[in-house]
């Protein structure tokens, strides 16, 4: 019989389970990914999940029990086999036998590897004692807004029991670890038959005989606890003390926001860069006008997964919703202060907590960051980081609705919130991290991106890292371009870059996904192959409007960003060897290309002060793949110089000096040079054509 639920989402399908088989491994992992798919059950990389089976041991031919459990650093909505961890559970729980109390827990951690069975095993999380030390085939550990919510209400042992009688346990806050997991143990044995527990300040942990009962077994206990906060709201009338003030209209919420990001990202950038994300969903305005939202905020979030992505508490602006942002300096006035009192704050809260073994201070800037009317930003290493941290913090906004009408929101002790924030186990897996990318916390924009040599100076920029803005005329050939890539790497605008109404709305969606802008790379384009008295007063108009005032707006407006972040950046036009090389038939594109060329030369020396560093790229014969040479342009360059349409690949190759047929992806190597290596070089001119003598510019 199918369950209603109204707050959860049951995506259980039993065709899909029924192909699993008898899988238990398959099934545990089917319904880990289905919890993670609800974010009102457990966000991105929060929880975690296991199950126990009956494998033969590979040295002794004995069956033995294993369980399986999401690694360290995984997630529960995207886990797969090689995210899990599979150890012996006996060996798991022989380690009560040498455990020596809460001193020594990072000593357990190292221990769980002798219980290793699967040898292509994740290493294990520090939950792992929480479900080997419970006897259940399967088991949900999750951190729903509702259970959080009763986790860090007042009086939550009492509301546990109220709500769910004797049919599920209690542990006050604990840090995880493998006291926990005894304390978890001990709780079962004295109240045998409960369905799951509630752990304060913490989460959910709730079991069953078969992957499927476990999964509606923490349905059910999350629903209802929802359905008791439902009510409790309904009975108490408002929540957050009321509304404080009225939010803007969407679309200047969007505007304040745009116009905000750039100054916030670079005040957020001071010990690294960031990347931003903005929302104004509903939930969040509903908090960050309220009465309550200054009493709430500073209080901080309760639940570790929170925190660790958020920071104990945001900074909150005093700006007001008729503040001219556009008057940048009087704007910075009122941010920095509020900044460095965030830093002052954060470096007494490490000070005044800190072990002598603890790791050295890290970035002291907001994570979370609270314009009241407008909306919430976060800043992270990069998208995907800031966009769950954003998540996170809708998740803590959620825990303390529910708890203030419950009975009253409590948060942690700032020590026990320091003791997991810079515990040595966090700082390892920390350290753990791959190296970041070259670009990585950068973003570009690019013009002509839906294909051709855009396409793949945007490709070679992700490749190392970057976040993109895709740009195009085209929108079909846009969207094509954009299902290229994953989530969290590119946005794309469409944009006709001889309007400058286009171009600001194109830095304005940069602004408001990812904070702002690092690099502008101007690659859109067209050629015209005509003689002087064939050339058209149209022509020469297109071409000097796409090549040299579609690049000229995209340095106007981008310089602008990069100004208010004071980060620095780079800007790269891709020109043409026909802007050196004087060449038959070529009077409107050459003329244009080489405007294109000074201009560089011009930015350069002007933008120098700002940290700004201004190259172009020459390509020459970008035949295969360029969309210019789809048409009349190659048919011009064919006729004028006497050979086929078909010959042109062979005559270019032949005719510079490596004999290289160039490529798309040769000249978005010539870009990432400029902007991923030559740090210090700026005014440059980076030919990428194999080598022609009569266009070396030295």
């Amino acid at each position: 019989m199918e369950k209603k639920f109204q707050h959860v989402n049951d995506l259980w399908n039993d065709t899909k389970a029924a192909e699993l088989g008898d899988d238990q491994v398959a099934l545990f992992l089917y319904r880990s990914n289905i919890l993670g798919e609800d974010l009102r059950i457990t966000n991105y990389g929060g929880g975690n999940t296991s199950c126990k089976t009956i494998e033969k041991d590979p040295l002794t031919n004995a069956e033995v029990e294993v369980m399986w459990v999401k690694g360290s650093g995984g997630d529960i909505g995207t886990l797969t086999r090689s995210g899990i961890a599979g150890l012996y559970t006996e060996r798991l729980r022989d380690l009560k036998k040498v455990y020596q109390g809460l001193n020594d827990e990072d000593r357990m951690v190292d221990l769980f590897n002798h219980c290793i069975y699967d040898l292509n095993s994740k290493a294990p999380s520090i939950d792992t004692p929480l479900h080997g030390l419970l006897p259940f085939k399967h088991i949900d550990h999750l951190h729903p807004d509702a259970l959080i919510a009763i986790a860090a209400a007042k009086d939550s042992e009492k509301v546990t029991k109220e709500i769910w009688g004797d049919t599920m346990g209690w542990v006050p806050w604990q840090r995880p670890g493998f006291d926990l997991g005894l304390q978890l143990e001990k709780c079962l044995i004295e109240n045998p038959g409960i369905r799951g527990i509630v752990l304060g300040s913490h989460g959910l942990f709730t079991w069953g005989d078969t992957s499927y009962e476990c999964y509606i077994n923490s349905l059910e206990v999350i629903e209802k606890a929802s359905q008791y906060i439902d009510a409790k709201i309904k009975e108490k009338g408002i929540v957050f003390g009321g509304k404080k003030i009225e939010s803007l209209p969407k679309e200047e919420r969007l505007q304040k926001a745009a116009t905000l990001m750039p100054l916030l990202r670079g005040l957020a950038s001071t010990e690294n860069r960031m990347i931003g994300h903005f929302t104004d969903t509903d939930v969040v305005l509903e908090f960050i006008n309220s009465n309550d939202l200054e009493r709430l905020a500073p209080m901080g979030t309760s639940c570790p997964d929170h925190f660790l992505r958020t920071k104990i508490q945001p900074l909150v602006l005093h700006l007001t919703t008729d503040e001219n942002l556009e008057d940048t300096s009087s704007v910075l006035e009122k941010l920095k202060p509020a900044f460095e009192q965030y830093r002052e704050e954060y470096k007494h809260y490490y000070e005044s907590c800190k072990h002598p073994n603890s790791p050295a201070m890290r970035d002291p800037n907001p994570v979370i960051i609270i314009y009241p009317g407008v909306g919430m930003f976060s800043f992270s290493k990069d998208k995907q980081t800031t966009r769950v941290a954003s998540e996170f913090y809708i998740n803590a906004i959620n825990v303390m609705r529910g708890a203030e009408a419950i009975t009253a929101y409590t948060s942690l002790p700032r020590q026990e919130a320091f003791d997991i924030e810079y515990w040595l186990l966090e700082e390892a897996k920390l350290q753990r991290m791959p190296k970041e990318q070259p670009l990585s916390r950068k973003v570009a924009i690019i013009t002509g991106a839906g294909g051709g040599i855009g396409k793949a100076i945007a490709d070679k920029l992700v490749s190392e890292g970057a976040v993109v803005v895709l740009t195009d005329l085209s929108e079909p050939t846009l969207e094509t371009a954009l299902k290229t890539y994953k989530k969290d790497q590119a946005i794309a605008v469409p944009c006709d870059v001889t309007k400058e109404e286009d171009i600001i709305n194109a830095f304005k969606q940069a602004s408001l996904a990812f904070g702002g802008v690092d690099i502008i790379v101007h690659s859109a384009g067209l050629a015209i192959s005509k003689p002087l008295e064939e050339t058209t007063i149209k022509e020469w108009d297109l071409l000097a409007n796409v090549l040299v005032k579609g690049q000229f707006l995209m340095a106007q407006q981008g310089v602008k960003i990069l100004r208010k972040q004071g980060l620095g950046g780079d800007i790269v036009h891709i020109a043409s060897k026909n802007g050196l090389v004087a060449g038959p038939n070529n009077v409107g594109y050459g003329t244009a290309k080489a405007a294109q060329q000074h201009m560089t030369r011009l930015l350069a020396a002007e933008l120098g002060p700002d940290k700004i560093r201004v190259n172009t790229v020459n390509p020459d014969g970008v035949i295969v793949g360029s969309k210019i040479w789809e048409g009349e342009w190659a048919e011009g360059r064919a006729k004028a110089y006497g050979i086929t349409v078909e010959e042109l690949p062979m005559h270019y190759a032949k005719r510079n000096l490596l004999h290289e047929i160039i490529l798309p992806e040769d000249i978005a190597k010539g870009v990432f040079a400029c902007v991923g290596i030559l740090n210090k070089s700026t005014g440059n001119t980076i030919n990428v054509d194999g080598g022609m003598a009569n266009a070396f510019v030295r």
